[in-house]
């Protein structure tokens, strides 16, 4: 046993010194105080770095289909009322959405920004209208199911429209305009016109999602009521087509949840039209992105990239004044995964620094102690000669 301990010590590479033998110095105990301070920053910068989460990006082909993509949206549009403003959505397969409501709100602005608090008694004291008209033209009975009239627009026979906004649905699915609004009898019982008057001067702010095919679209916001030749009894201004101012500013604009470090380059954007009508276009391309953090559920959301044009009015007469925002899906997926060094790699870079700095002090004082000693011997022999 001794045997094996005696071999077993003299494996030892660290030879110990008897301390009467030590020798201490000034330039040594420098040394070793700077020394300390280098290892201890730079321990606490690799500590920092270890505890830090680093995002490695990667890029792959997007062989996702038949998703959905959805759309937040927050736009201001200081010169257009809310009655006269409409969301409409469409894709190259043909879909089409019109007067998107659904998970989109309204809210009424004055010419200075400022909201405008609509009080549910508004309306309390207004004349009330007879019964509403059926289909077949008379009056509604007791117990009798309402069908309105969509007055030429319906696709079918069983097809009914039962409010004012179900009419005006059905004449811009025809593509029709409308000669005077008060010919409707849901029109005129939810009195439109009077709604196009009280709002005349105001702006409107839309905001909300929407969900659509992942595939080449646009979505825009344009008038919600074409009037071909208006003869409502009241002066409304706004109505036309010379009036429909399409300056907007963007809140915010995404496709798809936010997720860490993402930029929107379309947020706080503002365009402010000096002649009116006209149509301002916007072409992006959406970039699918999928975001892997540390500790959560992964996001999938998208980044995108976009390029704008304005036509004005004596261009685009054939197409309606608006705010397009058109579309395209990038071939190539983003992925992000958050990370951060390993324990073991964070262990060896610790040894590093500590044996790096001990070792390369050792030889600077080793340099310092023995050139010195050199320099004092040589000026101890110059004296004796």
């Amino acid at each position: 046993m001794k045997r094996v301990l005696s071999r077993v010590r003299n494996l030892d590479v660290y030879p110990k010194v008897n301390e009467d033998f030590y020798s201490r110095t000034l330039s040594g105990g420098l040394i070793t105080l700077a020394s300390s301070i280098a290892i201890f920053f730079l321990l606490v910068s690799e500590l920092g770095l270890y505890l830090q989460t680093v995002k490695e990006t990667k890029l792959v082909v997007d062989t996702s289909r038949g998703e959905k993509l959805k759309i937040n949206f927050d736009i201001t549009f200081p010169a257009v009322s809310c009655v006269l403003l409409s969301l409409d959505a469409i894709d190259i397969s043909g879909e089409q959405h019109l007067d998107i409501k659904h998970a989109v709100i309204k809210e009424r602005i004055d010419d200075k920004g400022n909201l405008i608090q609509v009080r549910t008694h508004d309306h309390i004291g207004n004349p009330k209208m007879g019964k509403p008209i059926q289909k077949h033209g008379g009056e509604i009975q007791h117990n009798e199911t309402y069908c309105g009239s969509c007055y030429g627009a319906e696709l079918s026979s069983d097809e009914c429209c039962n409010s004012c906004d179900e009419v005006r649905e059905a004449y811009r699915r025809r593509g029709w305009g409308v000669m005077n609004p008060d010919l409707f009898d849901q029109c005129k019982r939810e009195g439109f016109v009077q709604r196009i008057k009280d709002e005349e001067g105001e702006g409107c702010t839309m905001y909300g999602s929407l969900e659509v095919n992942k595939m080449a679209g646009n979505f825009h916001f344009v008038k919600s009521f074409h009037l071909e030749n208006l003869h409502a009894p009241h002066d409304v201004k706004c109505y036309k087509e010379d009036g429909y101012n399409i300056s907007h500013r963007i809140n915010k604009l995404s496709f798809g949840d936010a997720y860490p470090g993402i930029i929107n380059p379309l947020d706080g954007v503002h365009w402010f039209q000096e002649t009116p009508n006209g149509m301002y276009q916007y072409f992006i391309k959406v970039v699918p992105t999928v975001y892997t953090p540390l500790r959560g559920p992964v996001i999938r959301s998208n980044q995108f990239s976009v390029t704008e044009h304005c036509k004005g009015p004596e261009i685009s007469k054939r197409t309606p004044p608006g705010v397009f925002f058109y579309y395209d899906h990038s071939a190539i997926k983003v992925n992000f995964t958050e990370t951060h060094s390993s324990f073991l790699h964070f262990l060896t870079n610790i040894c590093a620094i500590v044996g790096g700095i001990f070792t390369v002090a050792g030889i600077v004082d080793s340099f310092i102690y023995h050139g010195h000693k050199a320099l004092k011997k040589k000026m101890e022999i110059g004296k004796l000669g």
